[in-house]
C-alpha cells in the first residue's frame, strides 16, 4: 500500500465535503475547491474522515493513490487554514507596493513591473521587501510564487534579486585583481 495514499484525511467540523461519481467538492470558511479524481480510485466518506483506495497494485493505480490523496488533503487544509508563500526582495533600490490590488514591483529594470493577483489569491506587501503571497489553492500560490521570483532570480555574486524567504543563495567568489 502507498504510506500515504493509506492514511485517512480528517475533515475538520467547519469543513463540508462533497462526493458525486468522481468530482469532489470542499467547501470551507475559506471558499470552495473542486477537483475530478480518475475514475479508478475509490473515495469513500465515513464521518469526519476520507478514505482513498485503488482497485490494483499496478504502477498507475499506485501512483494515482497517493496522488489523489494528497490532493484532497491539500483541498481541506486550503479551504480551512489557507497557504502562504513568502518572497524576500533583495538588493539596492529593489521593493513593492501595492496600488489598485496590484502588486508594483521595481527589481533594476528600466520600468517598474506591475503584477494582477490571479483569482484567489492575495498579496501582502511588508516593509518594501517582503511579499507575502495567499489562497486556498496550494498549487495555485505556488505556481505565483515562482512566477514572481523568475522576474529576477537571485544571483550568486550579491545574492541579489527575489527569493523565498528560507532560500539559501550560494555565493561565489568574484574575480580577483591582476597582480
Amino acid at each position: 500500500m502507498s504510506r500515504i495514499g493509506k492514511m485517512p484525511i480528517t475533515i475538520p467540523k467547519e469543513v463540508k465535503v462533497e462526493l458525486n461519481n468522481n468530482k469532489i467538492k470542499v467547501s470551507g470558511e475559506r471558499g470552495t475547491l473542486e477537483i475530478n479524481i480518475h475514475p479508478d480510485i475509490q473515495v469513500k466518506i465515513e464521518e469526519d474522515k476520507i478514505y482513498i483506495s485503488r482497485p490494483s497494485d499496478g504502477r498507475f493505480h499506485r501512483s494515482l493513490h497517493g496522488l489523489s490523496r494528497a490532493l484532497i488533503n491539500n483541498m481541506v487544509k486550503g479551504v480551512s487554514s489557507g497557504f502562504e508563500k513568502i518572497l524576500e526582495i533583495q538588493g539596492v533600490g529593489y521593493r513593492a507596493v501595492l496600488e489598485d490590488g496590484k502588486m508594483v514591483i521595481q527589481i533594476g529594470y528600466s520600468h517598474p513591473i506591475s503584477i494582477e493577483p490571479p483569482k484567489g489569491i492575495e498579496f501582502e506587501v511588508e516593509k518594501q521587501k517582503i511579499i507575502k503571497i495567499k489562497g486556498i489553492d496550494k498549487q495555485l500560490v505556488g505556481e505565483t510564487a515562482a512566477k514572481i521570483r523568475l522576474l529576477r532570480k537571485p544571483e550568486p555574486y550579491k545574492g541579489k534579486g527575489i527569493r523565498y524567504i528560507d532560500e539559501v543563495v550560494r555565493r561565489k567568489v568574484g574575480k580577483t585583481g591582476a597582480k
